[in-house]
């Protein structure tokens, strides 16, 4: 599959290693079709054939809508901040060192409770968001 033919299409990246300041900042204007309320970036940091790394930075008081991920599953790492987040129902606050995981096909949403850093890993690898012009 290709760009062509899939808009979710990540190229792989190329090379074995990157580092952050190597990293272009991609401003979300929307998420599976719906808009974020605030500041969320997303840096590709590793795209691969099966899998992608994300490093997020999600704005105090973002909020990302409920939606839900059909061709993927998601797992999250929170490295600093706070977060409100309600997966299928179930809340809880993340802090820095909790771990989530967005199952295919659930419904999810979060707010940031304070600026926060995360790391996202994307399986199969999915391009779920739309930037801003």
């Amino acid at each position: 599959m290709t760009a062509a033919t899939d808009p979710r299409y990540l190229e792989p990246t190329r090379g074995c290693h990157t580092h952050i300041r190597d990293l272009v900042p991609e401003r979300l204007a929307s998420v599976e079709g719906a808009k974020p309320k605030g500041r969320v970036e997303v840096r590709r940091a590793m795209v691969g054939h099966e899998a992608v790394l994300l490093h997020v930075i999600r704005e105090k008081g973002l909020i990302d809508p409920v939606h839900k991920h059909d061709d993927h599953e998601t797992v999250a790492y929170l490295i600093s901040g706070r977060m409100r987040v309600v997966i299928g129902g179930e809340e809880f606050i993340a802090e820095a060192g909790t771990s989530w995981i967005h199952p295919r096909g659930v419904e999810h949403y979060s707010e940031a409770l304070e600026d926060c850093e995360q790391i996202e890993v994307k399986t199969p690898p999915r391009k779920t968001w739309v930037t801003e012009a």
